[in-house]
């Protein structure tokens, strides 16, 4: 697709909103803006929020966390001619929705989650192009008897069911902090990337752009 002079907004968590970057400069989505010719683009990235729908409330003062992002897409700007959304590290790292079923429709599981966010945004940008992002690797990757991978495969096989383009971050980033020289270039905290490693997203993440 093309990108030159583009408008574009970002839904996301903590890695949207460039926590790891040294300033705002660095979140990938604005390289992405500098490095390939977007014209317009728009951060919704909103720290410690999840795909699904929590069913027990964040004690304060995490409250914003409960903010998921099928409560938050209808809010972005209408005017997007590309969209591009990456979550789900928070729903495995401190959600407790489900993963769920793929025959799941609403926000209280993880599959459900899916649905609805895929299907609102379809509604509401039918002509733009909408694309998601798979969380990349992260230092801890199973805990309370879920896996990482899982949450990753979700978001590829509800993605196909509605034919949207999926960057698979997690086999494809060269980010891997389990690596010690890997997470001391690109992601220091085993959880958010440096500067570095948003330059390495945006670099992805424009090339596949291109290839759409």
């Amino acid at each position: 697709m093309k990108l030159q002079g583009i408008k574009a907004n970002f839904l996301g968590d903590s890695i949207t909103e460039g926590n790891g970057a040294s300033t705002k400069e660095f979140t990938f989505w604005n390289i992405l803006k500098r490095k390939f010719g977007l014209g317009e683009v728009r951060g919704y990235g909103i720290g410690g929020t999840r795909i699904a729908r929590k069913h027990v409330p964040t004690p304060e003062p995490y409250g914003w966390f409960d903010m998921d992002f099928c409560g938050r897409y209808d809010q972005m700007d209408n005017d997007a001619d590309l969209v591009v959304v990456m979550g789900g590290t928070n729903d495995y790292g401190h959600g407790d929705a489900p993963l769920g079923e793929m025959s799941d429709r609403t926000p209280d599981t993880f599959y459900g989650a899916l649905h609805y966010l895929m299907t609102g945004l379809i509604n509401k940008y039918p002509k733009a192009m909408i694309v998601f992002m798979t969380t990349p690797h992260r230092e801890e990757e199973e805990s309370r008897g879920l896996k990482l991978v899982d949450f990753v495969n979700a978001v590829k096989e509800v993605a196909a069911y509605y034919a949207i383009p999926v960057l698979d971050l997690y086999e494809t980033s060269g980010i891997q902090p389990k690596v010690p020289i890997l997470k001391e270039l690109y992601m220091p905290d085993g959880l958010h990337p440096n500067d570095a490693g948003y330059e390495k997203i945006a670099d992805r993440l424009g090339n596949f752009l291109l290839s759409l």
